[in-house]
């Protein structure tokens, strides 16, 4: 197996590359991410390219970043991401590996997209355990992340800057997902026993832009 990681900077994407770090040691050999080419940032994590640069390096892997326009059209995603994938497939690469949790449409996609490409996709977090439980092994496991976004429809925007630790899984509200999978929050993940060592971030503040609420985090 030579493995695709889907990197979103979150801590789904990191607990999701030590799982596959566990359990084929060796086999991950690059991560992926889409970036926000105005802002030259993770869209929906708000996390920016030196961050994301910080973090393939303390995982000790390469970083390949696929630019997309904003907005973007789902035809535009389609085809640079499958220029992007016939390449991988160009180099050796077998599998690509997402961090999706349980919502059943998304990975329909992206299973569909990737039928016959030559990329077999991977769901190593895949209803592993309920999400309150998984948030609590990831924390447990040393897993450690800021909150980047907030959706403050469904979550307070102070949320956004706030360590991912059992102090915010007991605040959140009932109707909020621990692992925020329903789009609630997003996240950036700076240590854990995926990374060789700790990335450096610090939060400058919050902005909100687009009806969300972001997390303003740059490296220290």
């Amino acid at each position: 197996m030579k493995i695709l990681a889907s990197w979103s900077s979150g801590k789904d994407s990191a607990w999701m590359l030590h799982r596959l770090q566990v359990d084929h040691p060796g086999a991950v050999q690059a991560l992926l991410t889409t970036t926000n080419d105005t802002f030259d940032r993770v869209a929906m994590h708000g996390v920016p390219r030196a961050v994301l640069a910080a973090q393939a390096q303390a995982a000790q892997l390469p970083l390949h970043v696929v630019p997309l326009p904003w907005p973007c059209r789902n035809e535009e995603y389609e085809r640079r991401m499958g220029a992007a994938v016939a390449g991988f497939v160009a180099e050796g690469f077998t599998h690509v590996s997402f961090g999706d949790l349980f919502l059943e449409d998304v990975r329909r996609y992206r299973e569909e997209r990737l039928a016959g490409s030559g990329l077999a996709p991977l769901f190593p977090l895949w209803r592993v355990a309920d999400t309150a439980q998984l948030a609590r092994t990831m924390i447990a496991g040393g897993l450690r992340a800021t909150i980047s976004t907030v959706d403050p429809r469904v979550l307070d925007a102070s949320c956004a800057g706030r360590a991912f630790d059992l102090a915010l899984l007991d605040a959140l509200p009932s109707s909020v997902d621990p692992c925020g999978e329903n789009g609630e929050f997003h996240s950036c993940a700076w240590d854990g026993p995926m990374f060789a060592h700790p990335v450096p971030i610090a939060v400058h503040g919050t902005v909100t832009r687009d009806g969300f609420a972001f997390a303003d985090i740059r490296l220290a």
